[in-house]
């Protein structure tokens, strides 16, 4: 990779956090904000570099992001090995997440569904369960939205299509997310 290479890698990362709807962020942060101020929780779940970028904005909530605060309830699903792989053994893998969706998540709750390409079977079922148990649902994915984008409450959408740069993008929303709710709490 030479300089030209990278200049324009990270000029495209640029680009695609500018693509981001501000608005559609702050509406998401004032229903997270609720959620937390009626005693819900978030929850957030993803497949590869995305359940690393739930995992990384769970963490965001609970520990804090830049100022001191109370812990806030958030969570990621797939840090539960054992009922992941128990889940993906007894039903599918298609089901690891509306499984746990089922057990957590309450009416007023909201939750996440990260997918660069929004089309991952599991991310679909658990964003399904989430709605139609009275949560709001999120989904973070890449240009196309794909299926989950398509039932989501809040399509977060970031015009790319290389996953690097969207898994970029959705972690600077995470921070984002973190950041307008802390200053609303």
């Amino acid at each position: 990779m030479d300089s030209l290479q990278i200049q324009n890698y990270l000029k495209e990362g640029a680009e695609a956090r500018l693509s981001v709807d501000i608005q559609q962020i702050l509406d998401v942060s004032k229903k997270v904000t609720e959620c937390f101020k009626n005693g819900g929780k978030i929850i957030f779940f993803g497949n590869g570099g995305s359940a690393a970028d739930a995992q990384h904005i769970a963490a965001e909530f609970v520990g804090r992001f830049e100022r001191e605060r109370e812990s806030l309830p958030a969570m990621a699903l797939h840090t539960n090995t054992s009922a992941m792989t128990a889940i993906a053994n007894d039903y599918s893998f298609d089901m690891v997440y509306e499984r746990q969706v089922a057990g957590f998540a309450r009416k007023g709750d909201v939750v996440f569904g990260i997918s660069t390409s929004g089309n991952s079977p599991n991310i679909l079922k658990g964003l399904e369960k989430a709605k139609s148990l009275g949560c709001t649902t999120v989904s973070m994915t890449g240009k196309k939205g794909g299926k989950i984008s398509l039932i989501s409450d809040f399509p977060i959408r970031v015009n790319s299509d290389r996953t690097p740069i969207i898994q970029e993008v959705h972690i600077a929303i995470g921070h984002l997310l973190s950041k307008i709710v802390e200053d609303m709490i």
